[in-house]
């Protein structure tokens, strides 16, 4: 059965909630309207599998029987926070520096919300990256599944290797090709 094209919307929002263990959750669109269906299949075919609440997205939604639901992310930008950082690890990071370190591709050895940190390995390296919840709650991400590909930007803390960013694999795959 073919979709209906015309019912096609992209639509700027915020994540309302997303709960990755119910496996959806709710963005609001910025031009108001019902709340959006965000389930977890979607955010996985953009290479997430959980958003951090207040989190801005750009999506395209379809109208159902049921409501609105998205189909597509198109983009995540992190929620807004302050300018101090999420650990002491960081104080004295510079970010432009930061943000000249790769993005190295990995997978999630495993990560325990409850807790507020997990582990993960840089492909091709037996080495743990520490994961800390904050980290992932300025990356735009909520939780991690283990085995879950990523992409980070590692660096050598007080307490040895640790993600400073965490975003979707896709990205260290494009940081690797030349600009053109």
């Amino acid at each position: 059965m073919a979709e209906d094209l015309s019912s096609m919307y992209h639509v700027s929002g915020q994540v309302k909630w997303f709960d990755p263990a119910k496996g959806y959750g709710f963005v609001v669109s910025d031009e108001g309207g019902p709340d959006i269906l965000l389930h977890v299949n979607v955010l996985r075919n953009f290479g997430q599998s959980s958003v951090a609440d207040g989190a801005r997205v750009e999506i395209v939604t379809h109208r159902t029987d049921r409501g609105v639901q998205a189909v597509e992310v198109v983009s995540i930008e992190p929620p807004s926070r302050d300018t101090a950082p999420a650990l002491s690890d960081f104080a004295e990071l510079n970010s432009e520096q930061l943000m000249e370190t790769p993005l190295e591709p990995a997978r999630v050895k495993w990560f325990d919300k409850g807790k507020g940190f997990g582990f993960a390995n840089v492909f091709g390296r037996n080495e743990d990256v520490f994961l800390h919840v904050e980290v992932l709650r300025q990356s735009g991400l909520a939780d991690l599944q283990p085995g879950e590909a990523l992409a980070m930007r590692v660096i050598d803390g007080k307490r040895g290797r640790m993600a400073a960013e965490v975003t979707a694999w896709e990205a260290a795959l494009k940081s690797d090709k030349p600009s053109s």
